[in-house]
């Protein structure tokens, strides 16, 4: 070691390399070809094997073929190469899903990688894997899960975005990337969580939860770039299919994925193709909405400018009116026209006055005319009991009784004799 704390090796040139593994020390180490070509050796002697495994993805590589395996039921997985006429002939009922069985020998390469080749593959009969989530997929759509009435809108603009994605992943990056691209305000409450594996659907139904509770989390966003099938079969979860069916808040799918669809893309409120198409579709576009704004603005100052026009010229008629030009004129009218009224009513009360006024003086000479003061004058008395009644007939008096005489000119007392 040297003082600055740096182990010392030395050159190549200089030691005699251990024979074999366990006699290597931190001083003799081997080079890292040598423990490439002892394994290579080692591997080597292993024979051409037989094993039975689910077929993930198949890649074809120019003459090559590259099929993804795992194991029907733990979590092992390995590729397969096939080259020249074992890859032309590689059988067409060999998709992604199928149980295979294939003649393995292992080979490494030099980029460290172990590989099984073979020249003998033959398809057994659907995976186990597909057969399930196919069932799985009937049992939540009969249950109705994937009712596309019960998806719920996007809100418009979202307070916060809630983001579910892999540790420090691209997928996250290229959903807050495009997001604050299109929307610099946008705010998001950002839950990391395992995006594959056993435990990913329990850390992302969590996540899902806590968000869901958020009382500024408007959408929630799970997003993940992409895989291999068995790399999304934890977004068929059953447990959270249904918790994404329960969620209050909008959620959208953004897995980034080609040919197999998860099915949290049936029951999301809306499936977003990749990360990116989910952070172009959360927000709206900032310059679309400013056009729009603008746009707006320069129609509202249009139609404000038409109105104003148009009353303007409404003013600019009725001030040309004579009867505002000139509005003596209608009033030399109307005086005209008032004094006419005037004499008309003045001649109207004159003869009406006239009128009744000689009513009068003949009302008055018959009301006098009847009067008993008029008889009186004529030389004629009325003669009265002592209890005011007339006397008409004489021959019903009796000696002594009181009467009372009117003249024209006062009364009299008397008696009868």
């Amino acid at each position: 070691m040297t003082p600055s704390g740096q182990l010392v090796v030395p050159a190549l040139s200089e030691r005699q390399l251990p024979p074999k593994a366990n006699m290597t020390e931190a001083t003799n180490p081997w080079p890292l070809a040598l423990l490439a070509t002892n394994t290579r050796d080692y591997l080597a002697k292993i024979p051409q094997t037989w094993v039975e495994a689910q077929v993930v993805s198949i890649r074809h590589r120019g003459t090559t073929v590259y099929i993804d395996i795992k194991d029907l039921e733990q979590d092992y997985s390995f590729s397969i190469s096939l080259f020249g006429r074992a890859a032309a002939t590689l059988p067409q009922n060999i998709q992604p899903g199928s149980r295979i069985v294939a003649a393995v020998k292992p080979s490494l390469w030099k980029n460290g990688s172990l590989m099984l080749n073979t020249q003998q593959i033959y398809a057994v009969g659907t995976g186990n894997l597909h057969e399930q989530l196919q069932q799985l997929r009937e049992k939540l759509q009969a249950e109705g899960l994937f009712n596309p009435a019960l998806r719920k809108p996007l809100p418009y603009l979202p307070h916060r975005v809630g983001l579910i994605t892999g540790r420090n992943s691209d997928a996250e990056k290229d959903v807050i990337r495009n997001a604050s691209a299109r929307w610099p305000q946008v705010a998001f409450e950002v839950r990391t969580v395992k995006v594959q594996g056993a435990d990913s659907p329990r850390e992302v139904i969590a996540a899902l939860r806590e968000l869901d509770a958020h009382p500024e989390v408007d959408v929630i966003v799970i997003a993940r770039g992409g895989g291999s099938f068995e790399d999304l079969l934890g977004f068929s979860d059953e447990a959270l299919i249904r918790a994404v069916a329960a969620a209050q808040t909008p959620v959208v799918s953004a897995i980034g994925h080609e040919a197999d669809q998860p099915l949290l893309d049936l029951v999301a409120d809306f499936r977003a193709s990749t990360p990116t198409d989910a952070g172009k579709n959360i927000v709206p576009d900032l310059s679309e909405e400013m056009a729009v704004i603008q746009d707006s603005r320069m129609r509202m100052k249009a139609a404000v400018t038409r109105f104003l026009d148009m009353q303007h010229q409404g003013l600019q008629a009725i001030r040309s009116r004579p009867s505002m030009s000139q509005p003596e004129t209608d009033l030399n009218w109307r005086t005209d026209e008032l004094y006419r009224l005037r004499e008309r009513a003045s001649r109207a009360v004159e003869q009406r006055i006239r009128r009744e006024s000689d009513a009068i003086g003949h009302t008055l000479a018959r009301v006098r005319a009847l009067s008993p003061l008029q008889i009186l004058s004529r030389g004629y008395s009325i003669v009265q009991r002592a209890d005011g009644s007339l006397v008409r007939d004489t021959s019903l008096l009796t000696s002594g009784e009181p009467l009372v005489i009117h003249a024209e000119q006062g009364t009299a007392d008397v008696r009868v004799v």
